[in-house]
């Protein structure tokens, strides 16, 4: 039996294939793949693991359920241990935060890094080169370009090769690899900021867990929140500046920044500066109670980031029943539906006015907090896991028609 189809774009059905309906389980069965080894940067147990590290682990639980033996290679978490299972993976953290490309490059050449049947790359701005080393059918997650993300976080020398290694030296390498991506948005720009062929990239939108749901009530007064990891991409500056401004026309407005990183001193310093320290707080991360509770209780989420795959805060949100305000970047004009579950914008004075816009008129709001509703149905992690693992197998058929011939 064959597999689902991989078109670059959408996955198919072969002819030979299971029905359209068939279920994750039922794909891997038919798929012969039994074993996956899945090279990432990153643990999710790292302090500093976001939206990647969260989506490799919705996907690779439900690789793991469906009867996929899966194990995940990354960087050492300091102080923890050196292996851990969860959600029915093992994963193995071993070398550190910048020497795991090179060990895990070294490991693949000499055929020591695991015995699965096919491989997962997850290239996170530094590529692992799989191509190089990796001699089983292999995919390769990318979620978005990371440009000038190079300059926000590194000196001017690394910066320069971080950003030449992405964009001129790792693309020609991975043309005929299948790349799976988040948006429609990233896949454009992957295209055409990396110059990888279109007919290789699938798209897969990340799902949301059922825990985001509509609660009882939103606060009494105007609460503006944002989410995500305190570091120069986010640029939480652009949120402390817009909560200043909006702040002169609400005076009961509240203002809160879930998360953490080492960008925390600078922003400690932008809320004093601003003088709101009285009602923009920064708690640091919160349990997954927690930020359920924030995303029902507020009045708009916002995300000010410089690039993003998707922009998951938006979406879990959007399922809580809060309409979001987000940069128009590649991801958010996938997650976000300008005009129907929240808005876009370009600068930060376009944010505050955007906000200030949602806080004042009732109406918007109830409605831009319905579509966003509406839009958040269609996300799924089931069908993510199912997308991402069939592009795999079709590789996989592939390679068995390949050995036939």
């Amino acid at each position: 039996m064959g597999s689902p189809r991989h078109d670059g774009g959408v996955i198919g059905i072969s002819e030979h294939g299971p029905g359209a309906d068939a279920t994750l389980a039922e794909v891997v069965s038919d798929s012969g793949i039994r074993r996956v080894d899945v090279v990432a940067w990153r643990d999710l147990d790292d302090p500093e693991a976001g939206g990647s590290e969260l989506h490799a682990h919705e996907v690779l639980s439900r690789w793991a359920a469906a009867g996929v033996d899966v194990e995940l290679w990354t960087s050492r978490v300091d102080g923890a241990a050196r292996v851990v299972e969860r959600g029915g993976y093992r994963s193995h953290r071993r070398s550190g935060r910048y020497a795991v490309f090179p060990t895990t490059a070294f490991q693949g050449l000499a055929g020591t890094l695991g015995h699965g049947d096919g491989v997962v790359e997850i290239w996170n701005g530094m590529p692992f080169f799989s191509p190089l080393w990796a001699r089983r059918p292999r995919i390769v997650l990318l979620h978005h370009v990371h440009a000038e993300m190079w300059q926000m976080v590194l000196s001017r020398g690394p910066a320069r090769l971080g950003s030449t290694i992405e964009q001129v030296l790792a693309p020609p390498l991975y043309r005929r690899d299948p790349i799976v991506t988040l948006s429609q948005s990233s896949k454009e720009e992957i295209v055409e900021r990396l110059g990888l062929p279109a007919d290789r990239i699938t798209v897969a939108p990340p799902g949301i867990d059922t825990r985001f749901c509509p609660g009882p009530e939103k606060d009494d007064g105007p609460l503006v929140i944002a989410v995500g990891r305190l570091v120069p991409v986010k640029r939480f500056d652009w949120f402390v500046g817009a909560m200043a401004k909006l702040r002169a026309d609400h005076p009961t407005l509240r203002a809160v920044v879930v998360g953490e990183g080492y960008e925390r001193p600078a922003l400690e310093a932008a809320v004093r500066d601003a003088g709101a320290q009285e009602w923009l707080t920064l708690p640091g991360r919160v349990s997954d109670t927690e930020l359920v509770e924030l995303y029902q209780r507020a009045w708009v989420v916002m995300s000010t980031s410089a690039r993003e795959g998707w922009g998951m805060t938006i979406t879990e949100a959007g399922a809580c029943g809060t309409p979001a305000v987000a940069t128009r970047i590649a991801g958010h004009q996938d997650a976000l539906v300008d005009g129907v579950s929240g808005m876009l914008v370009d600068t930060m004075e376009d944010a505050a006015v955007a906000a200030g816009a949602i806080l004042a008129d009732d109406e918007l709001r109830a409605r831009l907090g319905k579509g966003a509703m509406e839009v958040a149905r269609r996300f799924v992690w089931d069908q993510t896991a199912q997308i991402a693992f069939g592009v795999l197998a079709e590789e996989a058929r592939h390679a068995r028609l390949s050995r036939r011939s």
